[in-house]
């Protein structure tokens, strides 16, 4: 692959990622009509904040040289442990809605899951290279890094938050398979996490609410649906070219959070299916884009980190196209880079970031240390 190749990609998935946020900003503006006016404003001037921290943080990442980084893994993995406990402890971790995802520094309140992200993705990727040559073992290939991906897991499973928790392990399980764990070992271990977390939706009244809901949505479309219902009347609204911006009904008290995690339905409405396919075929895009440079990681770390990075991105917005068009049981996991949001849309930026300089730093002469052994 030439030079040229590679930093077209990196400028793709950059441009990829900016344009998202610039459409976030557009459909937001309209999203936040539901609310009062002072309200929207305020929405607009975060979001428009946070964006510019972003992108700030994101360009801070691609100018920090990966394989420096990587001798960070485990104080990163360690800082992110200790984020998702202090969340769990009370007076630190604030509570919304009967969830405890948030820590309350003073007047600073941040979502630690999301955080945790970081120090997930280089403590996988660092486990996984370190017992690279023995990925095929049970024990150093899959118990090790599955004890690793099940103590965030269940502290994430704790606040509650069931839908970051599942995002957690698919990208977990994700990258151990595209590594070379064996299926033989995966398997199992993916039918026992489904029917433990059948057991804990089972005992919790919310959620398991929300998948009879989800089972039979009509039925329940003015209680346990009722968001689904509305963001697919959203849907059906906006046709293929939508009925405008600002000229959409959902947004107006009819779709409840609008500018969260159902934003993709206000966009359907006011942009139309179109629209809608084309965030979705960008998202594809861009993991076609990481798929195609990984045989060019110059070391099997920087493929598990590239990868995992990668996944976490395209997985959140699957799940969450998924959640909005009725495929999947509402989850309150929002569409990258658009929905509203400040910690996950710093961290998504930081992994652009990161994804676009290895795409440029990677020579296609160098012998992948990721297909060793």
């Amino acid at each position: 692959m030439h030079e040229n190749e590679k930093s077209c990609d990196s400028m793709a998935l950059v441009f990829i990622a900016l344009g998202l946020i610039a459409l976030g900003l557009v459909v937001l503006g309209s999203a936040g009509q539901g609310a009062s006016q002072g309200r929207a404003l305020s929405l607009f001037r975060g979001q428009l904040l946070w964006s510019c921290v972003a992108i700030a943080l994101g360009a801070l990442a691609y100018a920090c040289p990966l394989e420096r980084l990587e001798r960070f893994s485990l104080w990163l993995t360690g800082g992110s442990l200790v984020l998702l406990l202090l969340v769990l402890v009370p007076g630190l971790g604030y509570k919304v809605n009967g969830a405890r995802r948030w820590l309350a520094i003073g007047p600073v309140r941040f979502q630690a899951a999301e955080w945790a992200k970081l120090g997930y993705a280089f403590g996988l990727a660092h486990l996984l290279a370190y017992s690279r040559r023995d990925r095929k073992s049970f024990l150093k290939g899959f118990i090790y890094p599955g004890l690793f991906m099940g103590l965030p897991f269940v502290l994430i499973m704790l606040q509650p938050d069931f839908g970051t928790a599942v995002l957690y392990a698919a990208v977990g399980l994700s990258v151990l398979f595209l590594s070379g764990a064996r299926l033989l070992y995966l398997l199992p271990a993916i039918f026992s996490g489904i029917s433990l977390f059948a057991v804990a939706v089972a005992y919790n009244p919310v959620r398991l609410k929300r998948i009879t809901a989800f089972l039979d949505w009509e039925t329940h479309k003015l209680d346990g649906a009722y968001q689904l219902w509305q963001g697919l009347i959203g849907f059906g609204s906006g046709g293929l070219t939508g009925v405008g911006l600002g000229q959409g009904r959902q947004q107006l008290s009819f779709l409840p959070e609008a500018h969260n995690d159902f934003i993709l339905a206000i966009l359907g409405e006011e942009l139309g299916l179109i629209a809608t396919a084309l965030v979705v075929v960008a998202f594809l895009v861009l993991f076609l884009i990481v798929l195609k440079n990984l045989p060019q990681a110059p070391d099997f770390f920087q493929y598990c980190l590239i990868l995992s990075m990668s996944l976490f991105i395209v997985l959140q917005a699957l799940i969450n196209v998924g959640v909005v068009t009725g495929c999947l049981p509402t989850k309150g996991i929002g569409l990258p880079f658009i929905s509203y949001g400040g910690a996950n849309r710093i961290i998504l930026c930081v992994f652009i970031g990161f994804i676009a300089q290895a795409l440029v730093r990677w020579r296609s002469h160098a012998v992948p240390k990721a297909r060793e052994g």
